[in-house]
């Protein structure tokens, strides 16, 4: 078994203030055993007002929150799944950047996220994410102690193609860490993540961002853990923040891929002209 701990956050416009709510739940994570700690999507900063939220937005290397998590990994001796963060590119523009550390504190893999957030709800709510991020183009997995970890971002849940290439990786886990609006979050979060978990035949980890934020926007929490063949074994509700465990089996998954060896049984869609 391993142990991981997730950590459900309502992040502010204040770095400085979500960098300590990031270190204590390292702290919790370390105290209550968990090997790995995953947060969610922007834990460094979320923040809706882009020309306020500019001034904090800076190359990688100079990120405070991520300075800040990097030695808490390396006094924690544990593996930290920092979910995102706003980051400033070479270009110019952002990327929402997920970044995974190592207990020596050195970043193990980074993974810019893919779809960009471009909605208009019937609720009036309206997000348009590739007017200030660049989407990124890699599939990224890395060994952790979870096995191979594949990194995917919020909305990427929506488009299973993603997740099949996880899938033909052999994922043992997929780490979404989200910042999901209510609505979407009461009719998509649990049909999604538990389709992606059976379809990939994996772990899916999906620290999520709750609660009204300084910046007037709600988010819908939850923040799941899914095992391979849909079962949801942690759900810390829509409420309020804090860090939760689960435990992780490999043969869970080994049980579920000889049973159902749906990854071994796909083939690839032939395509014929539209009628």
């Amino acid at each position: 078994m391993t142990r991981i701990a997730l950590c459900q956050m309502t992040a502010g416009i204040d770095p400085a203030d979500n960098a300590r709510t990031l270190l204590a739940a390292a702290g919790q994570a370390k105290a209550g055993g968990a090997q790995m700690l995953f947060t969610p999507e922007m834990s460094g900063l979320l923040d809706r007002d882009r020309a306020r939220a500019a001034a904090h937005i800076v190359p990688e290397a100079s990120n405070p929150v991520l300075a800040t998590l990097r030695d808490a990994a390396a006094k924690q001796g544990i593996w930290i799944a920092l979910g995102s963060l706003a980051v400033e590119r070479e270009d110019g523009r952002w990327a929402n950047r997920s970044l995974l550390i190592a207990p020596d504190g050195n970043i193990a893999a980074r993974y810019d996220k893919i779809h960009m957030f471009d909605v208009q709800l019937a609720t009036g709510e309206r997000w348009r994410e590739s007017a200030a991020y660049a989407p990124g183009e890699a599939l990224v997995a890395v060994e952790t102690p979870l096995g191979l970890l594949g990194l995917t971002i919020c909305y990427d849940m929506r488009f299973p193609a993603l997740f099949g290439a996880l899938g033909d990786l052999a994922c043992d886990a997929i780490a979404v860490p989200a910042s999901f609006t209510v609505p979407t979050g009461q009719a998509h979060w649990h049909l999604l993540l538990r389709a992606r978990a059976v379809e990939a035949s994996a772990y899916v980890i999906a620290a999520a961002q709750v609660g009204t934020h300084q910046d007037g926007r709600a988010t819908y929490g939850r923040s799941l853990v899914v095992d391979p063949w849909g079962e949801v074994l942690l759900d810390m509700g829509g409420e309020v923040p804090g860090v939760g465990f689960a435990d992780l089996s490999r043969e869970r998954i080994a049980e579920v891929r000889a049973q159902l060896p749906s990854l071994a049984n796909r083939r690839e869609m032939p395509r014929s002209p539209r009628q």
